[in-house]
């Protein structure tokens, strides 16, 4: 059922001030009207202003703000690569369903050209805000950690190229990934930041010294931390350690539990702190499709036993949703619900400039995730409406 005004009540809500236990909140139109603590008609609650009327009972939930995923390829059997609004469609269906309630299409490496025209396409999606926007994953990608990005496509950054993707894309362009090790990366740091976008670290082979100038720079995010990059090492940190100690950058995490170990993803989200974790799902179409053969961009994808991987065995995007990411960082990694609120929704949404989404807070937009007590999907709001309905 969909309402003008909703009263959401007896859940564990998480707000930017805490754990409200048991909570409330007046959903009007698409819109946060008020958030507070106490049960409805409650004889303490009515002290603390808790509204009165029919409510939706959510007792022994929880309840936080809609998953934001800033690096995501597709799902549901579609790719954000195709050109195919259908697939496009799909994919964020398929992700809204599991708690995914704003997003950026993530793109991958491919020639300049090409990529215009996916960007093309997808800026129009994002206009009718289908899509929080566009990051492309490449193609100033290194050759010496592509993972699943075809080499031929790969190229140093040139200040043209950089300027026809930002203009394709109209504003809607919100992140590029690149190697700073690259000839004119530095400068195409500072042209994308110039330009409205983040500059995001990744797919490098880079030493800590030209992270770090890629940082001063204007980097702020670290595309999935320790994959596609040289790993840690005790005389030489490289990206990850550059990367995972700069109070300055915010870093992505793929806690699928195959892409990084629980102990591992536990490390990089305690040094980094409940304020620069980002979780991703870096999710490619046969998300929730099941195993078979697939494509990420010009590279065939063979997924067994839900990991997508190359022919020559590299792991290829993964077929995680947020809210199983959700999970895992609570279950199996052993941080709070609060911290993974934090990092599936309130760090990207801050990262993007996105003022109205990823906190449960008046004047936010209704975006809300209902969690059964095992942390498992009951109910998805966006702006206001029922996707699935937790009655």
């Amino acid at each position: 059922m969909n309402t003008a005004e909703q009263i959401l009540t007896g859940a564990r809500v998480v707000t930017p001030g805490g754990v409200a236990q048991p909570g409330w909140v007046r959903v009007s139109g698409g819109t946060i009207a008020a958030v507070g603590d106490g049960a409805v008609g409650d004889r303490a609650g009515a002290e603390r202003a808790v509204p009165r009327g029919p409510a939706i009972e959510l007792s022994g939930s929880w309840l936080v703000p809609g998953f934001v995923d800033i690096h995501c390829h597709g799902g549901g059997g579609g790719s954000f690569t195709s050109l195919d609004p259908d697939q496009t469609q799909a994919a964020v269906g398929h992700h809204r369903a599991h708690g995914t309630t704003t997003m950026l299409a993530s793109l991958v490496s491919a020639p300049i050209p090409e990529l215009v025209k996916q960007i093309t396409a997808l800026t129009e999606l994002t206009a009718e805000g289908l899509l929080a926007g566009v990051h492309l994953e490449g193609p100033f990608l290194s050759h010496a950690r592509c993972g699943a990005h075809a080499p031929e496509a790969l190229r140093a950054p040139e200040r043209d190229d950089v300027r026809q993707l930002l203009e394709a894309g109209r504003g809607a362009v919100r992140m590029v990934t690149l190697a700073p090790e690259l000839p004119g990366a530095q400068e195409a740091v500072r042209q994308l930041v110039d330009g409205g976008a983040i500059a995001a670290v990744g797919h490098t082979d880079a030493d800590a010294d030209q992270v770090l100038a890629a940082v001063d720079a204007g980097a702020t995010v670290a595309t999935h931390l320790f994959n596609g990059m040289r790993p840690l090492h005790h005389r030489e940190p490289g990206p990850v350690g550059a990367l995972l100690d700069d109070g300055r950058v915010d870093v992505e995490l793929i806690c699928d539990l195959v892409h990084l170990h629980p102990t591992i993803a536990r490390i990089a989200a305690t040094h980094a702190g409940a304020d620069r974790t980002i979780l991703v799902t870096d999710a490619i179409s046969a998300t929730g499709a099941g195993d078979g053969t697939y494509e990420l961009g010009a590279l065939p994808v063979t997924v067994v036993d839900g990991e997508p991987r190359l022919a020559d065995g590299s792991l290829a995007g993964s077929t995680l949703t947020m809210d199983a990411a959700f999970r895992n960082l609570v279950r199996d990694c052993g941080l709070s619900v609060p911290a993974a609120v934090a990092a599936t929704s309130t760090n990207p949404a801050r990262r993007l400039g996105l003022t109205e989404v990823g906190e449960i807070r008046p004047g936010a937009a209704a975006d809300l995730v209902v969690l059964d007590d095992d942390l498992v999907v009951q109910g998805v709001m966006r702006r206001g409406r029922w996707l699935a309905d937790p009655r």
